[in-house]
Protein backbone atom coordinates (compact mmCIF):
# COMPACT_ATOMS: atom_id res chain seq x y z
CA UNK A 1 0.00 0.00 0.00
CA UNK A 2 2.59 2.56 1.01
CA UNK A 3 5.43 3.08 -1.44
CA UNK A 4 8.08 2.04 1.05
CA UNK A 5 8.53 -0.81 3.50
CA UNK A 6 8.44 -0.18 7.21
CA UNK A 7 10.91 -1.36 9.83
CA UNK A 8 9.44 -3.40 12.62
CA UNK A 9 9.93 -3.22 16.36
CA UNK A 10 8.51 -4.40 19.63
CA UNK A 11 6.96 -2.60 22.54
CA UNK A 12 7.28 -3.50 26.20
CA UNK A 13 4.61 -6.19 25.98
CA UNK A 14 6.38 -8.00 23.15
CA UNK A 15 3.87 -6.78 20.60
CA UNK A 16 5.46 -6.61 17.20
CA UNK A 17 4.50 -3.38 15.48
CA UNK A 18 5.13 -1.66 12.17
CA UNK A 19 5.95 2.00 12.86
CA UNK A 20 5.54 4.93 10.53
CA UNK A 21 8.69 5.42 8.37
CA UNK A 22 9.17 9.12 9.03
CA UNK A 23 12.71 8.99 7.67
CA UNK A 24 11.39 7.89 4.27
CA UNK A 25 8.54 10.37 3.85
CA UNK A 26 9.02 13.51 1.77
CA UNK A 27 11.38 15.80 3.70
CA UNK A 28 10.96 13.53 6.73
CA UNK A 29 7.55 14.90 7.71
CA UNK A 30 5.21 12.76 9.81
CA UNK A 31 2.72 11.91 7.05
CA UNK A 32 2.46 10.43 3.58
CA UNK A 33 -0.23 10.68 0.95
CA UNK A 34 -0.36 9.07 -2.49
CA UNK A 35 -1.97 6.41 -4.68
CA UNK A 36 -2.69 2.94 -3.33
CA UNK A 37 -0.89 0.06 -4.97
CA UNK A 38 -1.82 -3.64 -4.82
CA UNK A 39 1.79 -4.88 -4.74
CA UNK A 40 3.08 -3.00 -1.70
CA UNK A 41 3.50 -4.12 1.90
CA UNK A 42 4.25 -2.49 5.24
CA UNK A 43 7.09 -4.94 5.85
CA UNK A 44 8.68 -7.95 4.18
CA UNK A 45 7.74 -10.22 7.11
CA UNK A 46 4.10 -9.11 7.22
CA UNK A 47 2.28 -9.97 3.99
CA UNK A 48 -0.74 -7.76 3.49
CA UNK A 49 -3.14 -10.70 3.43
CA UNK A 50 -2.12 -11.75 6.97
CA UNK A 51 -3.33 -10.11 10.16
CA UNK A 52 -0.92 -7.36 11.21
CA UNK A 53 -0.79 -4.28 13.39
CA UNK A 54 0.53 -0.75 12.92
CA UNK A 55 1.18 2.20 15.22
CA UNK A 56 0.05 4.98 12.88
CA UNK A 57 -3.16 6.21 11.26
CA UNK A 58 -4.33 5.04 7.83
CA UNK A 59 -7.13 6.57 5.78
CA UNK A 60 -7.96 4.91 2.47
CA UNK A 61 -10.27 6.61 -0.04
CA UNK A 62 -11.38 4.07 -2.65
CA UNK A 63 -11.80 4.69 -6.37
CA UNK A 64 -13.01 1.15 -7.08
CA UNK A 65 -14.30 -1.97 -5.44
CA UNK A 66 -15.75 -3.86 -3.84
CA UNK A 67 -12.83 -4.46 -1.47
CA UNK A 68 -13.15 -6.61 1.66
CA UNK A 69 -10.91 -5.44 4.49
CA UNK A 70 -10.74 -6.79 8.05
CA UNK A 71 -10.36 -4.31 10.93
CA UNK A 72 -10.26 -5.66 14.49
CA UNK A 73 -11.74 -9.00 13.32
CA UNK A 74 -14.75 -7.46 11.59
CA UNK A 75 -15.01 -7.64 7.79
CA UNK A 76 -15.86 -4.39 5.98
CA UNK A 77 -16.76 -4.17 2.29
CA UNK A 78 -15.76 -0.87 0.69
CA UNK A 79 -16.48 0.37 -2.81
CA UNK A 80 -15.84 3.52 -4.85
CA UNK A 81 -16.36 6.65 -2.74
CA UNK A 82 -16.02 4.85 0.60
CA UNK A 83 -13.29 5.48 3.17
CA UNK A 84 -11.59 3.24 5.72
CA UNK A 85 -10.05 4.87 8.80
CA UNK A 86 -7.71 2.55 10.72
CA UNK A 87 -6.24 3.84 13.98
CA UNK A 88 -2.98 2.99 15.78
CA UNK A 89 -3.08 -0.38 17.53
CA UNK A 90 -5.91 -1.82 15.48
CA UNK A 91 -5.21 -5.10 13.75
CA UNK A 92 -6.20 -5.43 10.14
CA UNK A 93 -5.78 -7.56 7.04
CA UNK A 94 -5.97 -6.79 3.34
CA UNK A 95 -7.95 -9.00 1.00
CA UNK A 96 -5.79 -11.00 -1.38
CA UNK A 97 -8.69 -11.40 -3.82
CA UNK A 98 -9.26 -7.73 -4.59
CA UNK A 99 -7.22 -4.83 -5.93
CA UNK A 100 -6.99 -1.66 -3.89
CA UNK A 101 -7.34 1.51 -5.97
CA UNK A 102 -7.58 5.07 -4.71
CA UNK A 103 -5.61 7.29 -2.35
CA UNK A 104 -4.00 6.36 0.97
CA UNK A 105 -3.05 8.78 3.74
CA UNK A 106 -0.79 7.67 6.58
CA UNK A 107 0.04 9.82 9.59
CA UNK A 108 2.41 9.44 12.52
CA UNK A 109 0.98 9.93 16.02
CA UNK A 110 2.31 13.22 17.35
CA UNK A 111 2.39 14.97 13.97
CA UNK A 112 -0.60 17.13 14.88
CA UNK A 113 -0.90 19.30 18.04
CA UNK A 114 -3.06 18.08 20.92
CA UNK A 115 -5.88 20.56 20.26
CA UNK A 116 -6.23 19.26 16.70
CA UNK A 117 -6.06 15.65 17.89
CA UNK A 118 -8.94 16.29 20.29
CA UNK A 119 -11.00 18.25 17.74
CA UNK A 120 -10.64 15.56 15.08
CA UNK A 121 -11.27 12.55 17.34
CA UNK A 122 -8.14 10.77 16.19
CA UNK A 123 -8.41 8.21 18.97
CA UNK A 124 -12.17 7.65 18.94
CA UNK A 125 -12.00 3.87 18.68
CA UNK A 126 -15.76 3.67 19.12
CA UNK A 127 -16.33 5.30 15.73
CA UNK A 128 -16.88 3.06 12.70
CA UNK A 129 -13.83 2.44 10.47
CA UNK A 130 -15.91 2.22 7.27
CA UNK A 131 -17.42 5.54 6.19
CA UNK A 132 -19.81 6.19 3.31
CA UNK A 133 -20.09 9.92 2.54
CA UNK A 134 -22.87 11.36 0.42
CA UNK A 135 -22.03 13.20 -2.80
CA UNK A 136 -21.42 16.60 -1.16
CA UNK A 137 -19.38 15.14 1.69
CA UNK A 138 -17.29 13.11 -0.75
CA UNK A 139 -16.61 16.16 -2.92
CA UNK A 140 -15.38 18.09 0.13
CA UNK A 141 -13.20 15.21 1.30
CA UNK A 142 -11.68 14.69 -2.15
CA UNK A 143 -10.93 18.41 -2.52
CA UNK A 144 -9.29 18.54 0.90
CA UNK A 145 -7.26 15.38 0.25
CA UNK A 146 -6.18 16.58 -3.20
CA UNK A 147 -5.02 19.88 -1.70
CA UNK A 148 -3.11 17.99 0.99
CA UNK A 149 -1.46 15.85 -1.69
CA UNK A 150 -0.36 18.91 -3.64
CA UNK A 151 1.11 20.51 -0.53
CA UNK A 152 2.86 17.26 0.38
CA UNK A 153 4.58 16.99 -3.02
CA UNK A 154 5.48 20.69 -3.24
CA UNK A 155 8.88 20.79 -1.54
CA UNK A 156 10.28 23.79 -3.42
CA UNK A 157 7.93 26.66 -2.62
CA UNK A 158 8.43 26.98 1.14
CA UNK A 159 11.17 26.39 3.72
CA UNK A 160 10.79 23.09 5.59
CA UNK A 161 9.35 24.75 8.71
CA UNK A 162 6.60 26.54 6.79
CA UNK A 163 6.04 23.51 4.58
CA UNK A 164 5.39 21.37 7.65
CA UNK A 165 3.06 23.97 9.14
CA UNK A 166 1.04 24.16 5.93
CA UNK A 167 0.81 20.37 5.84
CA UNK A 168 -0.50 20.32 9.41
CA UNK A 169 -3.19 22.89 8.56
CA UNK A 170 -4.20 21.07 5.36
CA UNK A 171 -4.24 17.73 7.18
CA UNK A 172 -6.37 19.19 9.97
CA UNK A 173 -8.89 20.51 7.42
CA UNK A 174 -9.24 17.05 5.89
CA UNK A 175 -9.48 15.28 9.25
CA UNK A 176 -12.12 17.69 10.56
CA UNK A 177 -14.31 16.77 7.60
CA UNK A 178 -13.57 13.08 8.14
CA UNK A 179 -14.28 13.31 11.87
CA UNK A 180 -17.62 15.01 11.25
CA UNK A 181 -18.55 12.22 8.84
CA UNK A 182 -17.50 9.51 11.31
CA UNK A 183 -19.35 11.10 14.23
CA UNK A 184 -22.54 11.72 12.27
CA UNK A 185 -22.41 8.16 10.90
CA UNK A 186 -22.13 6.75 14.42
CA UNK A 187 -24.98 8.91 15.68
CA UNK A 188 -27.21 7.90 12.78
CA UNK A 189 -26.49 4.24 13.46
CA UNK A 190 -26.90 4.23 17.22
CA UNK A 191 -28.20 7.57 18.44
CA UNK A 192 -26.31 10.39 20.11
CA UNK A 193 -24.05 9.58 23.04
CA UNK A 194 -24.10 11.73 26.15
CA UNK A 195 -21.27 12.87 28.39
CA UNK A 196 -21.78 10.02 30.86
CA UNK A 197 -21.11 7.37 28.23
CA UNK A 198 -18.24 9.35 26.69
CA UNK A 199 -16.47 9.53 30.04
CA UNK A 200 -17.11 5.85 30.68
CA UNK A 201 -15.84 4.87 27.24
CA UNK A 202 -12.64 6.85 27.72
CA UNK A 203 -12.12 5.42 31.21
CA UNK A 204 -12.54 1.86 29.91
CA UNK A 205 -10.06 2.52 27.12
CA UNK A 206 -7.47 3.57 29.69
CA UNK A 207 -8.23 0.97 32.35
CA UNK A 208 -9.66 -2.20 30.78
CA UNK A 209 -6.40 -4.12 31.19
CA UNK A 210 -6.64 -3.96 34.98
CA UNK A 211 -10.19 -2.89 35.83
CA UNK A 212 -13.23 -4.96 34.84
CA UNK A 213 -15.55 -3.67 37.56
CA UNK A 214 -18.62 -1.63 36.61
CA UNK A 215 -18.94 -0.33 40.17
CA UNK A 216 -15.32 0.82 40.18
CA UNK A 217 -15.83 2.81 36.99
CA UNK A 218 -19.07 4.31 38.32
CA UNK A 219 -17.38 5.36 41.56
CA UNK A 220 -14.37 6.83 39.77
CA UNK A 221 -16.63 8.87 37.47
CA UNK A 222 -18.94 9.99 40.25
CA UNK A 223 -22.08 8.27 38.91
CA UNK A 224 -24.40 5.74 40.44
CA UNK A 225 -24.29 2.28 38.90
CA UNK A 226 -27.87 2.76 37.73
CA UNK A 227 -27.04 6.03 35.93
CA UNK A 228 -24.09 4.37 34.22
CA UNK A 229 -26.21 1.41 33.12
CA UNK A 230 -28.81 3.77 31.63
CA UNK A 231 -26.22 5.84 29.75
CA UNK A 232 -24.36 2.86 28.29
CA UNK A 233 -27.59 1.12 27.24
CA UNK A 234 -28.82 4.29 25.53
CA UNK A 235 -25.53 4.73 23.65
CA UNK A 236 -24.70 1.13 22.74
CA UNK A 237 -27.68 -1.10 23.53
CA UNK A 238 -25.57 -3.18 25.91
CA UNK A 239 -24.67 -3.23 29.60
CA UNK A 240 -21.52 -1.59 31.01
CA UNK A 241 -20.20 -5.06 31.81
CA UNK A 242 -20.82 -6.16 28.25
CA UNK A 243 -19.01 -3.06 26.95
CA UNK A 244 -15.99 -3.76 29.19
CA UNK A 245 -15.88 -7.43 28.27
CA UNK A 246 -16.04 -6.61 24.57
CA UNK A 247 -13.01 -4.32 24.89
CA UNK A 248 -11.09 -6.97 26.85
CA UNK A 249 -11.89 -9.60 24.22
CA UNK A 250 -10.81 -7.30 21.41
CA UNK A 251 -7.41 -6.72 23.03
CA UNK A 252 -7.01 -10.42 23.71
CA UNK A 253 -7.74 -11.18 20.06
CA UNK A 254 -5.19 -8.58 19.00
CA UNK A 255 -2.50 -10.11 21.20
CA UNK A 256 -3.31 -13.66 20.15
CA UNK A 257 -3.28 -12.72 16.48
CA UNK A 258 -0.25 -10.49 16.40
CA UNK A 259 2.14 -11.86 19.02
CA UNK A 260 3.66 -15.15 20.09
CA UNK A 261 3.01 -14.43 23.76
CA UNK A 262 2.04 -17.54 25.74
CA UNK A 263 -1.67 -17.78 26.49
CA UNK A 264 -1.06 -17.10 30.16
CA UNK A 265 0.78 -13.87 29.42
CA UNK A 266 -1.99 -12.73 27.10
CA UNK A 267 -4.41 -13.30 29.97
CA UNK A 268 -2.25 -11.28 32.35
CA UNK A 269 -2.07 -8.43 29.80
CA UNK A 270 -5.87 -8.12 29.84
CA UNK A 271 -6.39 -8.54 33.57
CA UNK A 272 -6.55 -12.32 34.15
CA UNK A 273 -3.63 -13.53 36.29
CA UNK A 274 -5.00 -17.08 36.12
CA UNK A 275 -4.66 -18.66 32.66
CA UNK A 276 -7.56 -21.05 33.19
CA UNK A 277 -9.94 -18.22 34.08
CA UNK A 278 -8.80 -16.29 31.01
CA UNK A 279 -9.42 -19.30 28.75
CA UNK A 280 -12.92 -19.79 30.19
CA UNK A 281 -13.71 -16.08 29.76
CA UNK A 282 -12.41 -16.05 26.18
CA UNK A 283 -14.32 -19.18 25.18
CA UNK A 284 -17.52 -17.90 26.77
CA UNK A 285 -17.40 -14.74 24.65
CA UNK A 286 -16.01 -16.11 21.38
CA UNK A 287 -16.99 -19.77 21.26
CA UNK A 288 -13.34 -20.78 20.85
CA UNK A 289 -10.42 -21.31 23.18
CA UNK A 290 -7.45 -18.91 22.88
CA UNK A 291 -5.38 -21.77 21.45
CA UNK A 292 -7.98 -22.54 18.77
CA UNK A 293 -8.45 -18.88 17.90
CA UNK A 294 -4.71 -18.38 17.39
CA UNK A 295 -4.37 -21.57 15.36
CA UNK A 296 -7.16 -20.54 12.98
CA UNK A 297 -5.27 -17.33 12.13
CA UNK A 298 -1.96 -19.03 11.35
Amino acid sequence: MADRTIQDGQDGNGIRTFPFPVDLSVLGVGMQVGPMSPDRTWHDDAPLERVHRIDFHIVMLFDGGPVTHMVDFAEHEATAGDLLWIRPGQVHRFSRATEYRGTVLTMQPGFLPRTTVEATGLYRYDLPPLLRPDARQLAGLRAALDQLGREYEDTATLPIGLHTSVLRHSLAAFLLRLSHLATSSAEAAGGRTDTTFTLFRDAVEKGFATNHSVSAYADALGYSRRTLVRAVRAATGETPKGFIDKRVILEAKRLLAHTSLPIGRVGVAVGFPDAANFSKFFQLHTGATPVTFRAELS
